[in-house]
Order: structure tokens, then C-alpha cells, then sequence
């Protein structure tokens, strides 16, 4: 009995043996070892150079250097990740909630530079203003956030005309393209010549941005004309607080127009009880100055101003802001508080001898 409970022992231990061995030989270890997988992240290769205009300038997006951090075994080349303008050095993973505090303020503080490039390309407002230069073709996308730094009023009140003035007369430049069309067309049908579909189907377009029922060549002509430069610079410093309120820091807002759409537009902090309305937010200080003369261009409110300056032009009279701000009191509460301030910024400013200025020749430096 026992001789047998022995060789059954043996039996069973010498078939897991062969078991193991089988095992072995079907499935052999590997010699070579594996290393653990590293997690990829993303790493600033070198802090990002500052760039030679100020980042408030519109620019395509620029390359910023990253590296990939994969095991030692696979070095790669660096990866080129799209950075947008605003974001000065990256940290992490790319998020934006981690760019580095002191990184962003500094990037934002672009006053000094702005006022290096000013005086590299020789824009000097006392020239423009006697007639001996013209005005670049810089447009900026937004005004330096640290404007509001600058004690020296002369000097802020001076960099936000040179930032003001360009985007102003590229918004008339847009308007006169059009204006000239139209008297084109208009001595085309004196002529008794029959316009073709692009100009009918242009016409209708244009009666329908301006807001026209009845959009005759003559209706739109009162219509599709300028600001004068003057008027437009003393309306935005007085809406705009000189470039520093929030509305022009937060939404490119500079002329303070209202909306009553909820949709990506800016709550004031002080508004009268029972009133729904908001600040309008730009993607860019064009954008708003292009709303603001078509805001002048179109309103009920602002027909009377429109009227007086139909009747300069049938004179053959020059446009002068301060011939035409007087019917501009529904722009604001204050009425007729309000016209006599921007009276009072265009005559202490000088801004009247801007209403002749124009962009110089070269191409647009954004």
C-alpha cells in the first residue's frame, strides 16, 4: 500500500516537471530587456525672443519651438506647435492657465515699444498735422495694455492719436472705394448708358448695408461718405477714456457703441436701473472704428449730421469735424453736455488740422 502511494507520488511530480520543461522550451524568456514607457510632455527648448513690433500688433501665428520629451533611445528633432499671439512662454501642457504669470504681464506691457517703432518709421504728429508727412500704414489690433501707465498725459494722449489716426483713415479710404463707384455710376446714367448685372446686383447690396428702402445712387450718396478725422479721434478719446477704460482693454470697444445682444459683449459696471443694454466687443480696433462710421452713416439718430454734411459736399466744402458734431448729442446722454466736449477736445488737441491727413503709400505694416 505504501509502495504504491510512492510511485503514485512520483509519477505526478515527474509529469510537472515535463510540464515546466514543455513550457520552457514552447515559450523561451527574451535575453533583452524592455524599458518602461516614458510620458510624453511638452517643454519650453528656449525661452520664446520678444518679437520686434509689440504683440498687440495683428500677426499670423508664429512658431514657437517645442521639444517632446521621449525615452532617451528615441531622441527626436524638435516639434513645431502654432502659437497664437498673447501667449508668451508655455509651460505644462499647453494650457493657457499655466502660462506664467509674470511672463503674461510683461508681454503686455508694449508701450515702450510702440513708441520705438513710432519713432522709427518718423511718424511724428506735428508733421501730419502742417501737411509734411503722411501717416503710416500701421494698424494696430489692439492699444498696449499698460497705456494706462503712463503718467505723462502728453505722451499717452500722443501714442493713442498714432494708434486712433491710421485705422480712421483706412475706414475712409473702404468708404471713398465705394463713394467713387458710385459717382461713377451716377455720371454713367447721365450718360443715358444702362448699368450691367454686377453694378445692379452691387447697388442692391449697398442699399441693403446702408439700410436703404429706396436705394437710389442719390439716397446713397448722403449716405456712403466719411467722418471727418477730427471728430472721430475726439469721440474715441472721450468714449474710450483715452484708450484705458475697460471696454476698449477687454473688447477693442472704442467708441462705447450699445447692443443688446448677449452674445460675447461686455456688462457695464455702472448701468441705470431698468436698462438691458451691453457694450459691443471688437476682434480688432478696425472693426470697431468701421462700426462706428457705419453707426453714423446709417442711425435715424444721426440724420441731421449726414444732411449738413451732403450739404457741404454739394458746396464744394470741406468736411470738418467741428461743423458737424453739433446734431452728435443723441450719441450720448448727456446731449448737449456731450457736444460741447468733443468741441472742447478738437479745438485743445489741434484735431481739426487731421481732418486732411492721409495714409502714406506704402503697403500696410499690421
Amino acid at each position: 500500500m505504501t509502495i504504491r502511494f510512492e510511485r503514485g507520488a512520483l509519477i505526478a511530480v515527474a509529469g510537472l516537471v515535463a510540464g515546466l520543461i514543455a513550457v520552457v522550451i514552447l515559450s523561451p524568456l527574451e535575453k533583452a530587456t524592455v524599458a518602461p514607457k516614458a510620458a510624453l510632455g511638452l517643454v519650453v527648448s528656449q525661452p520664446v525672443p520678444a518679437p520686434v513690433l509689440p504683440p498687440v500688433f495683428t500677426r499670423p501665428a508664429e512658431d514657437v519651438m517645442l521639444v517632446l520629451a521621449p525615452p532617451a533611445r528615441e531622441r527626436k528633432e524638435p516639434v513645431k506647435i502654432s502659437r497664437m499671439a498673447g501667449i508668451d512662454t508655455l509651460t505644462g501642457f499647453m494650457s493657457v492657465d499655466d502660462v506664467d504669470r509674470t511672463s503674461r504681464e510683461k508681454f503686455l506691457k508694449t508701450t515702450q515699444a510702440l513708441l520705438e517703432t513710432f519713432n522709427q518709421l518718423g511718424y511724428d504728429l506735428d508733421l501730419v498735422r502742417s501737411g509734411k508727412a503722411l501717416v503710416p500704414r500701421l494698424f494696430l489690433a489692439s492699444l498696449p495694455g499698460d497705456l494706462k501707465d503712463i503718467r505723462e498725459a502728453r505722451v499717452r494722449k500722443a501714442l493713442f492719436f498714432k494708434t486712433v489716426l491710421p485705422l480712421i483713415l483706412q475706414v475712409n479710404e473702404e468708404i471713398l472705394r465705394d463713394r467713387r463707384r458710385l459717382w461713377r455710376l451716377h455720371f454713367q446714367r447721365g450718360l443715358g448708358l444702362k448699368f450691367g448685372p454686377a453694378d445692379r446686383l452691387w447697388l442692391m447690396v449697398m442699399a441693403d448695408r446702408y439700410k436703404l428702402k429706396n436705394g437710389t445712387i442719390d439716397n446713397l450718396l448722403k449716405r456712403v461718405d466719411i467722418v471727418p478725422p477730427s471728430l472721430a479721434l475726439a469721440q474715441a478719446a472721450e468714449e474710450s477714456g483715452w484708450g484705458t477704460s475697460r471696454f476698449v482693454r477687454e473688447g477693442n470697444a472704442v467708441f462705447g457703441q450699445w447692443t443688446f445682444s448677449d452674445t460675447g459683449n461686455l456688462l457695464p459696471a455702472r448701468r441705470d436701473e431698468g436698462k438691458t443694454h451691453k457694450i459691443r466687443a471688437f476682434p480688432s480696433l478696425l472693426e470697431s472704428v468701421r462700426a462706428y462710421a457705419h453707426n453714423l452713416n446709417t442711425h435715424y439718430a444721426y440724420r441731421q449730421m449726414r444732411r449738413i454734411r451732403h450739404g457741404l459736399r454739394l458746396k464744394g466744402a470741406p468736411l470738418e469735424g467741428l461743423l458737424m458734431v453739433g446734431d452728435l448729442k443723441n450719441y450720448s446722454q448727456r446731449g448737449e453736455k456731450y457736444v460741447e466736449t468733443i468741441k472742447i477736445l478738437i479745438e485743445a488737441n489741434n484735431l481739426q488740422r487731421f481732418d486732411d491727413a492721409r495714409l502714406g503709400d506704402e503697403g500696410p505694416l499690421i
